[in-house]
């Protein structure tokens, strides 16, 4: 997967979960997870790259707490729009 994208899981309308998946090899797959706090958990490969965040409490965390887990990592930062699927 070249690009990142946010995948968001909905019940009665509002969002459940979300995970944003980022650029990673293929068939590269889920080694272990770090907790970064407020709902947000970093997913990384047997070698130690973020391959995915997990959001499991999208009501729990907001766009600067996700961008503050990214920077710790040295990811990207998430643009409002792209947030936008889990304010609504």
């Amino acid at each position: 997967m070249k690009q990142r994208y946010l995948e968001v899981t909905f019940r009665k309308g509002k969002p459940l979960a979300a995970y944003l998946y980022l650029p990673r090899p293929p068939r590269a797959k889920a080694a272990r997870t770090e907790d970064a706090g407020h709902g947000i958990k970093i997913d990384f490969d047997a070698v130690g790259t973020p391959i995915g965040v997990e959001i499991t409490a999208p009501s729990a965390t907001n766009v600067a707490r996700l961008n503050e887990a990214l920077a710790r990592f040295g990811l990207d930062q998430i643009a409002d729009d792209e947030w936008a699927p889990l304010a609504a």
